[in-house]
């Protein structure tokens, strides 16, 4: 079991800089892979950016590539995600969520493990 909980959202103009947390329980947070997606209204949930166990081969969607950067500290059990550069469009909850796979899914239907979000919202 593992238990996430995502902080460090807010407001912020745009081309301004937020960086999110998510603090995870549990003894075997180094063996599953991360991930953060978001939701703005009326929409569907969106991959944002992955990172497998080790901490190897980050993945971020063509959307934040070069403005979002993922990472994780296995030693604090914590799981990051970088927000520079941001745009109104950005502005959506964020969630956190974990699985045990053996590769880097954008798909929120493989992960067993979400946190309670965090809202980001920009202005222009």
């Amino acid at each position: 079991q593992v238990q996430l909980v995502e902080s460090g959202g807010g407001l912020v103009q745009a081309g301004g800089s937020l960086r999110l947390f998510c603090a995870a329980s549990g003894r075997t947070f180094s063996r599953y892979t991360m991930a953060w997606f978001c939701q703005a209204p009326g929409k569907v949930r969106e991959f944002v950016a992955v990172i497998r166990w080790g901490g190897c081969v980050p993945s971020h969607s063509a959307s934040v590539k070069g403005r979002f950067t993922i990472a994780r500290d296995n030693t604090k059990n914590t799981l990051y995600l970088q927000m520079n550069s941001l745009k109104p469009e950005d502005t959506a909850v964020y969630y956190c969520a974990a699985a045990e796979l053996g590769y880097p899914s954008p798909r929120p239907f493989e992960y067993d493990y979400w946190g309670q979000g965090a809202q980001v919202t920009v202005s222009s």
